[in-house]
């Protein structure tokens, strides 16, 4: 029994070292290993393939330097003959790029350098729309954008009471308003111009007015002779740190005529 259980484990042994045997069970390995990956993996995927994919996009998004022009489309506000800086800016884009002015009208004293800074002093009051581009020069891609720019006036001056006749006066009021960020030195008169020419001071004040003032009431009245007068008003405003003077001029439309008087 002994002599027969050593002559099957000595086959075994035999066969296990045979080539074509050990070649058999390689190649059921392998089988195995084949199938395990499949179901591991199924038809259709590739996880090597998907992590490449993902990197590749991930690379793409970080390359993405898509063109736009980032600042607002309200720029600050201004006054005229004031010193006035603003950059503009983009986002993505190369490092080389061209500013120009597209369309439309920038206000006169301003210019828009080719490095994209709108620079100078304006010269007149309004509300100017235009649009700028800019070109990246690597690509040769341009995207272009619009802006509103107001140059508001430094002074201000509105009727409060408009001029008229109180018996033998002429009066009113006029509100003035200070929209710069300066003290100013302020002139105000008010002239009745008869109608041979002849100006007669109805008001005048003289004192500094703070920045960011508004709507700062000035009266004036006087009594004049018999006879039609045109009410002229004006205010100057100085800032002498700047070299810098304002000036807004108000009038009546019409004549006023005064009946009460020698």
């Amino acid at each position: 029994m002994e002599r027969s259980r050593l002559r099957k484990v000595l086959s075994f042994q035999s066969r296990l070292l045979r080539p074509a045997y050990l070649f058999s069970l390689l190649w059921s390995f392998a089988a195995v290993s084949g199938t395990l990956v499949c179901q591991a993996n199924p038809a259709g995927t590739n996880p090597a393939g998907q992590q490449a994919s993902t990197a590749s996009a991930g690379a793409e998004a970080l390359n993405d330097n898509s063109l736009a022009i980032k600042n607002d489309s309200t720029l600050p506000d201004t006054y005229p003959h004031s010193r006035y800086s603003f950059q503009f800016n983009t986002q993505g884009g190369g490092s080389v790029l061209h500013w120009r002015l597209q369309r439309g009208v920038l206000p006169p004293g301003l210019k828009l350098e080719d490095n994209g800074v709108l620079l100078g002093e304006p010269t007149r009051a309004g509300e100017y729309r235009f649009a700028i581009s800019v070109t990246d020069n690597g690509r040769q891609r341009a995207v272009q954008k619009e802006f509103v720019l107001r140059v508001i006036e430094a002074l201000t001056l509105v009727w409060k009471a408009p001029a008229h006749v109180n018996g033998s006066r002429i009066e009113g009021s006029v509100e003035v308003s200070n929209t710069t960020v300066d003290d100013v030195d302020l002139t105000f008169v008010v002239y009745a111009i008869a109608e041979d020419g002849r100006a007669t001071a109805i008001g005048y004040q003289h004192f500094p007015l703070p920045h960011a003032t508004t709507g700062m009431e000035l009266p004036f009245g006087e009594s004049l002779p018999f006879g039609a007068y045109l009410v002229h008003v004006d205010v100057v405003g100085e800032v002498a740190s700047k070299n810098r003077i304002y000036r807004q001029p108000l009038q009546m439309p019409r004549r006023l005529r005064v009946t009460v008087g020698p």
